[in-house]
C-alpha cells in the first residue's frame, strides 16, 4: 500500500513538472530541435542523399545548389551528408561522454555528502584540484595523453565533466541525509551502501538531470573543439569540430565549408542550453501554484 501511494505521488510530481515544462516556448522549441536532431541520427543512412566519404574530384567546392544543399567540400563530398553522419557522432559522444560524467560524479559526490567528515573533506579537495582546471584544458590534457579517437575523445570530455556533478550531488546529498526516511532506513539495518544507492541518489535526480542537459550541450562543444585542434575524431570520419578545421583553409573562397558546421554546433548547443532551463525551471519547487 505504502509502496502504491509513493508511485502515485512521484507520477503526479513528474506529471507537474511536464506541464510546467509544456508552458515553457523555448524549452519546447529546444526539445523539438533535439528530437529532430536525434532522429537524423538514427536515420542518416536512409536521410543523407550520399555516405559520408564518397568523394569526387570533379565536383570540388560547388556551392550549395538544388543537388547539393549545403555544397561539396574539398575532396567533392556533399556537405549535407556528412553533417547529418555528423549529428550521429556528436550525439554519440556527447550522450556517452556525460554518461561516464554523470555516473562516476554522481556516485563520488553522493559518498561525500553522505558520510561527510574525513571523507568529504579528501574527496572534495581532490575535486576542488580539478575544478581549479577549466574543463577545455583538462580535456585536452587527457586527450593528448591518450591520443586521437572516438573512444579517447569520449573518456576525455567525460572525465573533464566529473567535478561539476561530483558538486552538484554533494551538495543535495548534504540535505538529503538529514531527512527522516534515511533515518528509518537506517533504523531498519540498511547498509550504506544501499541507502545511498536506493534513497539518496534518487532524491538527488532533479539537479542531476538539469546538470545532464546542460552537460549534453557542453560536451558536444568540447568535442567539436578537440576535433577542430587535432586531438578528436580524425578524418575521414564526420564530425563538425573536424569539418571547421577542414574549412578554415578555404573560407575566404568558399564560405559553406565552415558556415554549415558551425550553424550545426550552434544548434544543438543552444537546443540543448533551452531545454535545460526549461527543466531547471520546470523542477524549481519555488515555482509550483
Amino acid at each position: 500500500m505504502i509502496n502504491e501511494i509513493q508511485t502515485r505521488k512521484k507520477k503526479s510530481q513528474w506529471h507537474d513538472v511536464w506541464k510546467r515544462f509544456r508552458k515553457n516556448k523555448a524549452a519546447m522549441s529546444g526539445l523539438i530541435v533535439i528530437t529532430i536532431l536525434v532522429l537524423s541520427a538514427i536515420f542518416a543512412n536512409v536521410i543523407a542523399p550520399e555516405g559520408f566519404d564518397e568523394q569526387n574530384l570533379t565536383r570540388t567546392f560547388q556551392p550549395p545548389s538544388r543537388e547539393h544543399l549545403m555544397g561539396t567540400d574539398n575532396l567533392g563530398r556533399d556537405q549535407f551528408s556528412r553533417i547529418i553522419f555528423g549529428t550521429r557522432t556528436s550525439l554519440q559522444v556527447g550522450f556517452v561522454a556525460v554518461s561516464i560524467a554523470m555516473v562516476i560524479g554522481s556516485l563520488i559526490g553522493a559518498i561525500a555528502g553522505f558520510f561527510g567528515g574525513k571523507v568529504d573533506n579528501i574527496i572534495m579537495r581532490f575535486v576542488d584540484i580539478l575544478l581549479a582546471i577549466p574543463g577545455i584544458l583538462l580535456a585536452i590534457a587527457i586527450a593528448s595523453a591518450l591520443g586521437t579517437g572516438m573512444t579517447n575523445l569520449m573518456i576525455a570530455v567525460g572525465i573533464s565533466a566529473i567535478p561539476s556533478y561530483a558538486r552538484i550531488v554533494r551538495s543535495a546529498a548534504l540535505s538529503v541525509r538529514e531527512q527522516e526516511f534515511i533515518e528509518a532506513a537506517r533504523a531498519m539495518g540498511g547498509s550504506d551502501t544501499r541507502i545511498i544507492m536506493r534513497h539518496v541518489l534518487p532524491n538527488c535526480m532533479a539537479p542531476i538531470i538539469v546538470q545532464v542537459t546542460l552537460g549534453l550541450a557542453g560536451a558536444i562543444l568540447s568535442a567539436a573543439g578537440l576535433s577542430f585542434i587535432g586531438l578528436g575524431i580524425m578524418p575521414p570520419t564526420p564530425e563538425w569540430g573536424s569539418m571547421l578545421n577542414v574549412g578554415r583553409r578555404f573560407i575566404r573562397d568558399h564560405w559553406f565549408l565552415t558556415v554549415f558546421p558551425g550553424l550545426a554546433i550552434v544548434t544543438v548547443v543552444l537546443a540543448f542550453n533551452l531545454v535545460g532551463d526549461g527543466l531547471r525551471d520546470a523542477l524549481d519547487p519555488k515555482l509550483k501554484k
